[in-house]
């Protein structure tokens, strides 16, 4: 993926969050990446003040990941939509 084909789709306020969402994409085929500012995990507290863990996908398939992470909004699993 080029960075200049990304885009957010979804952030998550915490790690494990945004890690589920990110497998539930691949399981449906969607390549995703997690950015996080977190010091390479050594500051997680950072991450949230940099607007949270962000899920990345390519701009062509946004639509299909909204789609498969809504089931995840709706269960109350995040709190920072990007949408």
């Amino acid at each position: 993926m080029h960075d200049a084909d990304l885009v957010v789709v979804h952030a998550f306020a915490s790690g494990p969050e945004a890690d589920m969402a990110k497998s539930a994409l691949e399981a449906a085929g969607i390549d995703a990446m997690i950015q996080a500012d977190s010091a390479g995990g050594m500051r997680p507290h950072l991450a949230s003040a940099s607007g949270g863990f962000k899920i990345l996908v390519r701009d062509e398939d946004a639509v299909a990941a909204r789609e498969v992470l809504e089931p995840l909004a709706q269960a109350g699993i995040d709190d920072e939509s990007e949408s």
